[in-house]
């Protein structure tokens, strides 16, 4: 088979979006490739196509057991012969996947990294007739990337066994350090790259300060993504439950999730966001790494990540369906204090520590900033837009005021310095506001010459500046001083009044609207067949165990909302209906179509 005729019989579409023909080709002659894609692009039937027509298995290198599932499903009810191997098996499940694999009757097999080092998967891989290895969220084999796993580190000593197997490594985040390493690492510097945009049109990216988070959280959710899908992230599994907890006191269908829980109520709680309409997921970032489900609608940032690739990748995991999604995110001082307390404690030497602090300094530059969040966004990736969005927290508020802080800055940072460096903010503003009291005596800060000099600026004024003066470099927190601020070496131009200092004025808070979607809206008749066909499709997939979205899309049943196929042959028009699957529920979807149209005639 061409791989048109896979797509359109397998998978059910017309047309390959951007790149993915030429990736297919080239690995079906027999060639590498290194694949940089958005998520929800497609990245998978890169691989996928090229596994069902080249002769024998496609190995793909996995690292979630969850993702493994869910590809494992979705590609068995296109009718692909799919397998995994990874450790929620039972030694005679193994077995039996091995057998198939080795007699021939698998197309992918997807292994978990930790799996394809042992004995037993080398001697299977000698055994078996490879079609081509994959190597899913290849960023993973960079120690300055975001999700780190040494497992990767020896992907390259199996796939040097095969000289003659095509290899193809993806990714959807990485900047050029993190590219230049994985090509290095994984032995696939002369692979040609594949790089697509990063722009994710669709999803609507905003920050805002967090002026009690778990009210303004619980407002987002309810205002704009009642009944919805979404994934909440915290920065520690305390806070996880925390937030989980509160949202289902408010009524809100939340279930927790993190590393730290017993397995079977991590596998519950991927059970259930796999499966139930409008549940929203807290978690640490342990959760989501490849998530499949296209209909999640918003990811909420309730603390700031470590990275603008670890933002990228999570906000990401909204809109897969390339409908409209939201990317919120909230933040204050003492997150950004956090962050950086979390860095200084992180494994590694000086210049991992370095690099990883560049990478925080860009995501806090990016919360700080008063242009379009999509240009800030994209050009950290290397990609220029010369237009705004139109699509972001500041082109819909019709931007960022600014205000030039040169003397806020310069009372600041000698506030900072008079006090020997090791205070906090809450202490600075104290003595910047003249708020005398009895600790302040016993240092003799009540006679420092900034002593009071601030009376310009409320309390809470003084605290957006120091937040942006850390999130702008011109102040750091070590720890050795108990989290107090101290200048670096940007601090002194400022204070010497060589250079201006322009900071953004905070917006008030403001209460959350839903906002229309036209994209998403039916007219009433056919929005009522949608649901009457999601509500066969609930049922089909409870039935099975599946996932609801691996019978068919959300996007592919609106379509038949609209077209109403009444054959079989009417049905394989609808984008996302394959061979497999029209035979499979063809009827059922077809029944119900007419059925609901003899009712409302």
């Amino acid at each position: 088979m061409t791989p048109q005729e896979v797509l359109q019989t397998y998978f059910g579409y017309d047309a390959f979006r951007e790149h993915q023909q030429d990736v297919i080709e080239r690995l079906v002659a027999g060639s590498d490739a290194f694949v940089l894609m958005p998520t929800g692009s497609g990245k998978s039937l890169c691989y996928q196509i090229p596994a069902v027509i080249r002769k024998g298995v496609g190995v793909v290198i996995s690292p979630l057991i969850a993702l493994m599932h869910d590809q494992v499903a979705g590609l068995r009810e296109n009718g692909i012969r799919a397998e995994y191997l990874n450790s929620s098996l039972s030694a005679d499940d193994a077995a039996r996947v091995e057998e198939k694999v080795r007699s021939a009757q698998t197309d992918i097999l997807y292994v978990a990294p930790e799996r394809l080092f042992t004995p037993r998967c080398r001697r299977l891989l000698d055994d078996m007739n490879i079609a081509l290895f994959a190597i899913d969220e290849a960023h993973c084999v960079s120690q300055w990337g975001h999700d780190f796993r040494p497992e990767y580190l020896r992907i390259a000593d199996v796939t040097r066994q095969f000289p003659k197997v095509p290899r193809v490594a993806m990714t959807a985040t990485a900047d050029d350090v993190t590219r230049r390493e994985i090509l290095r690492k994984l032995e696939l510097t002369e692979a040609r790259q594949f790089i697509s945009s990063f722009d994710r049109p669709n999803i609507c990216y905003r920050v805002r300060l967090k002026d009690n988070g778990k009210r303004q959280l619980r407002g987002f959710i309810r205002d704009e993504h009642a009944g919805e899908t979404g994934i909440v992230y915290c920065r520690t599994r305390r806070r996880v439950e925390e937030v989980a907890l509160w949202l289902e006191e408010q009524g809100i269908n939340a279930v927790a999730y993190h590393a730290g829980l017993a397995p079977e109520k991590r596998l519950t709680a991927q059970k259930r966001f796999a499966r139930e309409e409008g549940i929203v997921v807290v978690a640490t970032i342990a959760f989501g790494l490849g998530i499949d489900r296209p209909d999640v609608r918003f990811v909420a940032h309730f603390d700031i990540p470590m990275s603008m690739e670890a933002y990228y990748q999570e906000t990401g995991r909204a809109g897969r369906d390339g409908e409209p999604a939201d990317a919120w995110m909230i933040y204050s001082l003492g997150d950004v204090v956090a962050a950086r307390q979390m860095l200084m404690r992180s494994e590694g030497d000086e210049t991992f520590k370095l690099i990883q602090q560049r990478k925080l300094d860009a995501l806090l530059g990016y919360c700080e900033t008063m242009a379009c969040r999509r240009q800030v966004l994209l050009r950290y990736f290397g990609e220029v837009r010369d237009e705004a969005c139109g699509n972001c927290g500041t082109c819909r508020s019709g931007g960022a005021d600014a205000w030039d802080g040169t003397v806020a800055a310069q009372k600041a940072l000698s506030a900072v310095y008079r006090t020997g460096q090791r205070f906090g903010a809450q202490y600075l503003i104290k003595v910047l506001l003249g708020q005398e009291d009895e600790r302040m005596q016993r240092f003799g800060h009540d006679r420092i010459k900034t002593f009071g000099v601030g009376g310009e600026l409320t309390a809470k004024e003084w605290r957006s500046v120091f937040r942006q003066l850390i999130a702008l470099g011109f102040l750091t927190v070590e720890m050795d001083r108990r989290a107090g601020f101290v200048l670096t070496d940007k601090s002194w131009p400022v204070l010497r009044g060589e250079q201006d200092v322009q900071f953004r004025k905070d917006a008030a808070p403001k209460k959350s609207k839903r906002e229309k979607r036209p994209e998403m809206d039916l007219d009433p008749t056919a929005s009522d067949l949608w649901e009457h066909l999601r509500k066969l499709r609930h049922e089909i997939a409870q039935g099975l165990e599946v996932p609801a979205y691996v019978i068919f899309h959300d996007k592919t049943l609106k379509e038949m909302a609209v077209q109403r196929p009444a054959t079989r042959e009417d049905l394989l028009q609808v984008s996302g209906v394959g061979e497999t699957k029209a035979d499979r529920y063809g009827d059922q979807f077809i029944t119900a179509i007419t059925d609901w149209e003899s009712r409302s005639a």
